[in-house]
C-alpha cells in the first residue's frame, strides 16, 4: 500500500491542504482533466498577489447568486465578471460594498469556478473568488493542486469520517454530572464536541439539542441573539429532567465563520436584517449541514430523540439521516430591545417556529 493511503484518502486529504493554504492567504490550483483554473479568496489579495496573478493570465470574478442579486442581476447560479487586470479597489466594491452594482456584463460561471466557491465555504471566507484559467501544465509548481472532483464529493464523506478522539467528565454549574466528548471531523479541519448531561436512557426517545457555536451570545451574553441563553437553558433542564446531549458544533454565524459574521453585525448595525446582511456578503439563508450531528448521536448509542429546537431545518436533518424524532420542543431564549427584529426575522424569512408573546411569556425572572 503507498504511503499516502495508509494515511486515508489522497483526494480528500488534498481538500484539507487546499483549505489550508486558502486561509493562509495562498491561492491553489484547481484541476479537472485538461483544465484547471487557480483560485484565491479575495481577501487574499495585494499589489503583489495581483501582479503575480495579471502575469497568469485573463482573470475573472466568481461570485454568487445572493451577492450578484444584491449588485442588480438575478442569477440562479454563480456568475463571473471579466477582469482586464487586478483593480483591488473594483474587486473589493464588487464584493462587499453596499452600493455597489455590476459594472460589467456578467457572464455564466464554468464548473471550476463553482469548485474555486465550494472551497470558499468550506475555508470560511468571503464568498468571492479571483481565478484565472490556465493549461494544467502551466499552472505555478508551487502552488498546491487538487482535484476538482474530490472537493465535489468532500461534504459527502465528512460524516462518515468524523470519529471520537478524547473524553472526560467536566461538571457545570448546575449541570454537575456532565461528560464532553470530542469528536475530530465534520467540517473541515474543525472538531465538534458532545455533552452528555446526566445519565440519558439510550432505550427511550433522548433529549438533544443541536447547537451552533456563538462566541458572542454563548461566552459574552449578546443581546443580540438568544444563543446564550438557549445553550444554558437546555443544558440546565436536561440535567433537572433526566439527562440528555448537547451536541455543540463548530459552525459560528450559520455555517459563515467568524470573520463573517463580524461583517454581517456590522451591515446590522447599519440597519439591515440578519438575512440580508449576509446575502450582501454572498451568502444564503442557512450555509450549515447536520449530517456529521446526527452521525455523531449514532456513534453515542442514540437512535431515538426528543429534539430541543425552533429551526425545522435540524429537524428535517436528523430524519434525513436516520434518526427517529419523536418529538420537538421549544428552546427559549430571552427577547430583548437589541434581538426581537433578529427573532421576527428568522421566524418570518427562515420558517423557526418562534411565538414571541411565548417567549415573552418564558422571560426570565428579573
Amino acid at each position: 500500500m503507498p504511503l499516502a493511503h495508509a494515511f486515508g484518502d489522497p483526494a480528500h486529504a488534498a481538500v484539507e491542504r487546499a483549505i489550508a493554504e486558502l486561509r493562509s492567504g495562498r491561492p491553489v490550483t484547481i484541476v479537472d482533466g485538461e483544465q484547471s483554473l487557480v483560485a484565491i479568496g479575495v481577501e487574499a489579495l495585494d499589489e503583489t498577489v495581483a501582479r503575480a496573478l495579471d502575469d497568469l493570465g485573463a482573470a475573472h470574478l466568481v461570485l454568487p447568486s445572493a451577492r450578484l442579486r444584491r449588485l442588480g442581476v438575478e442569477r440562479h447560479g454563480p456568475g463571473i465578471l471579466a477582469l482586464p487586470q487586478i483593480d483591488l479597489a473594483r474587486i473589493e466594491m464588487l464584493a462587499l460594498k453596499i452600493e455597489a452594482r455590476v459594472d460589467a456584463p456578467v457572464g455564466p460561471a464554468g464548473p471550476l469556478d463553482g469548485v474555486a466557491l465550494e472551497l470558499a465555504s468550506l475555508t470560511l471566507i468571503l464568498p468571492a473568488m479571483v481565478a484565472v484559467p490556465i493549461k494544467p501544465e502551466l499552472a505555478p509548481l508551487d502552488l498546491l493542486r487538487v482535484p476538482a472532483e474530490a472537493v465535489r464529493c468532500y461534504r459527502r464523506g465528512l460524516a462518515r469520517t468524523i470519529r471520537a478522539v478524547s473524553r472526560a467528565p467536566v461538571p457545570l454549574e448546575g449541570a454537575p454530572e456532565t461528560e464532553f466528548v470530542v469528536f475530530r471531523g465534520g467540517e473541515g479541519l474543525r472538531d465538534q464536541v458532545a455533552i452528555l448531561i446526566g445519565r440519558p436512557d439510550l432505550a427511550k426517545p433522548v433529549p438533544v439539542r443541536l447547537h451552533s457555536a456563538c462566541l458572542t451570545g454563548d461566552l459574552f451574553g449578546s443581546l443580540k441573539c438568544d444563543c446564550g441563553d438557549q445553550l444554558r437553558g437546555t443544558v440546565k433542564f436536561m440535567s433537572e429532567n433526566g439527562g440528555g446531549v448537547l451536541l455543540y458544533l463548530d459552525q459560528e454565524g450559520r455555517g459563515n465563520g467568524i470573520a463573517n459574521k463580524m461583517r454581517a453585525y456590522k451591515l446590522q448595525s447599519q440597519g439591515w436584517d440578519t438575512y440580508d446582511a449576509d446575502e450582501l456578503l454572498g451568502f444564503g439563508l442557512d450555509q450549515r449541514r447536520f449530517d456529521f450531528a446526527a452521525e455523531m448521536l449514532k456513534q453515542l448509542g442514540v437512535s431515538q430523540v426528543a429534539v430541543y429546537t425552533n429551526n425545522p431545518l435540524k429537524i428535517a436533518a436528523l430524519r434525513s439521516a436516520g434518526l427517529e424524532v419523536v418529538e420537538d420542543r421549544r428552546a427559549y431564549g430571552r427577547q430583548t430591545t437589541e434581538n426581537v427584529l433578529y427573532l421576527a426575522s428568522k421566524r418570518d424569512r427562515a420558517g423557526h417556529f418562534i411565538d414571541l408573546d411565548d417567549l415573552a411569556a418564558h422571560r426570565p425572572a428579573e
